[in-house]
């Protein structure tokens, strides 16, 4: 029960760092393509930050040297690319089957719920395995 606190702490940090970093992006750049660019830069550090804290305390793996943790972190952005295909998928497909906000965002909730949930399995078999 403790790891599924952890991990669900974590993410939300990630989360926070996410819309805040887009946010200042906002902030600083408002022309062409800057939700874009905040969304990229949002997802980035967002990233980085789940990464070091899954890898430090969920995981409690310890690279060799920087290669090792270069090679994990793609491996692991890999990952999310992956499980972010199926949030988005939800997110679209609700609003596109119930054509409402409020929906739309309860297919983001679900989607970023099994996301996560699938994410862990394959973070522990594929990126943080011994």
């Amino acid at each position: 029960m403790l790891l599924v606190l952890k991990y669900s702490f974590f993410a939300l940090i990630a989360t926070i760092i996410n819309l805040f970093t887009q946010f200042i992006s906002l902030a600083i750049y408002s022309q062409d393509f800057s939700l874009y660019i905040a969304m990229f830069f949002g997802t980035l550090t967002g990233l980085i930050a789940k990464y070091i804290l899954d890898k430090k305390y969920i995981f409690y793996y310890v690279v060799k040297d920087k290669k090792e943790d270069s090679q994990k972190f793609i491996l692991y952005s890999i990952m999310g690319v992956f499980t972010t295909l199926i949030f988005w998928g939800f997110e679209i497909g609700f609003d596109y089957i119930f054509d409402s906000e409020i929906a739309k965002y309860i297919g983001a909730i679900i989607g970023l719920s099994i996301g996560y949930i699938v994410k862990y399995f394959l973070d522990k078999k594929f990126v943080f395995k011994d």
